[in-house]
């Protein structure tokens, strides 16, 4: 956004593959404001309505099938509490069940429909934005960082880099999360699946070629190592209970990431030095859904000065406005 809006745009990556050191590799991409209701402040699904806007008006990639949400018959009463913290569902029998996700037939009794959400595949969504950026005239430089005279010269230092600026960033934590890509050509889904457990919830994302996406895990620590095996125990059990057929599924990659996130969970744009240093930070479970709208309010604020976005967190001093020089991110 930053380069089709006009500036010129150079990203100094310390990894020397891209992603290879992103948290976001490690995300379902669901576009699902409405279900992270359950948890979130409202203002990630008023914002999260306009991430989904942006992403349909950017990535062709983008799958418009909703989402669903299923719970074991010993488990519907968490169904119905999840109903009743979120909005935008439908509820369904087991027959518009059936037509909407044929494998899950005869599965589950009823399920709730979020007709309006979406997902992203996500090395293909994230290989999209770099192939974007480039076009867009956006430099990149790989296994490398920012120097002190890097930030010298140039006008504007955007600093995206999760964990590693918190040193910068006193309040920001890290919150780990584990996930699991299997590869059955046994089970169909079309959408995003979440099934719903008192201590163990899951959500199945579909990713096409027979790839599948399975996470949940949301853990209080900054641990950044392997995957463990109660995480994939629990994972590789309740992908099997949503559909037996998954039983006979490849196990491609089991990994582990550190998500960045503030006290209220809720992505930030933190202005320092007079808004020559920007931190856009704290992602948390959002990022696939806000960066575009993280994106759009950066924009707007190097172009006009504005900075009165609900993600924008004020500074003491008058920011400096209408920049077209060079930006780090």
């Amino acid at each position: 956004m930053l380069a089709r809006a006009g500036f010129r745009v150079t990203v100094v990556e310390a990894s020397a593959e891209p992603f290879a050191a992103s948290a976001s590799r490690y995300a379902g991409a669901m576009l699902a404001p409405d279900c992270e209701a359950e948890s979130a402040p409202d203002i990630v699904r008023t914002l999260g309505h306009e991430g989904i806007k942006a992403w349909r008006d950017i990535y062709p990639g983008v799958v418009n099938g909703g989402s669903l949400v299923v719970a074991a018959p010993r488990d519907l009463s968490e169904l119905t509490r999840f109903k009743s913290q979120t909005q935008g569902s439908q509820e369904i029998d087991a027959e518009r069940l059936a037509e909407l996700e044929p494998d899950l037939a005869g599965r589950f009794s009823t399920a709730l429909f979020f007709e309006n959400e979406a997902h992203v595949a996500t090395p293909a969504a994230l290989a999209y934005l770099l192939t974007a950026a480039k076009a867009a005239g956006a430099s990149f430089h790989f296994n490398a960082e920012v120097s002190k005279q890097d930030n010298a010269t140039n006008d504007v230092t955007i600093d995206c880099r999760g964990l590693s600026a918190s040193h910068d960033l006193p309040d920001l934590r890290g919150v780990r999360g584990e996930r699991v890509v299997i590869k059955s050509a046994d089970v169909t889904l079309s959408r995003p699946v979440r099934l719903l457990h008192p201590r163990h919830p899951l959500y199945v994302v579909p990713w096409g070629d027979d790839h599948y996406m399975v996470g949940a895990t949301v853990i209080e620590s900054e641990d950044d190592g392997l995957a463990t095996v109660r995480s994939a125990l629990e994972l590789l059990g309740l992908v099997y209970s949503l559909s037996p057929a998954f039983g006979e599924a490849e196990i491609v990659d089991i990994g582990a990431g550190v998500r960045p996130a503030f006290p209220d969970n809720v992505p930030s744009i933190v202005l320092k030095d007079n808004g020559t240093r920007i931190y856009v930070n704290g992602a948390f479970r959002h990022g696939f859904l806000l960066a575009p709208v993280l994106a759009v309010a950066v924009v707007a604020f190097l172009e006009t000065g504005e900075s009165d976005h609900p993600l924008v967190k004020p500074q003491k001093t008058s920011p400096a406005t209408a920049f077209r020089g060079q930006i780090d991110g």
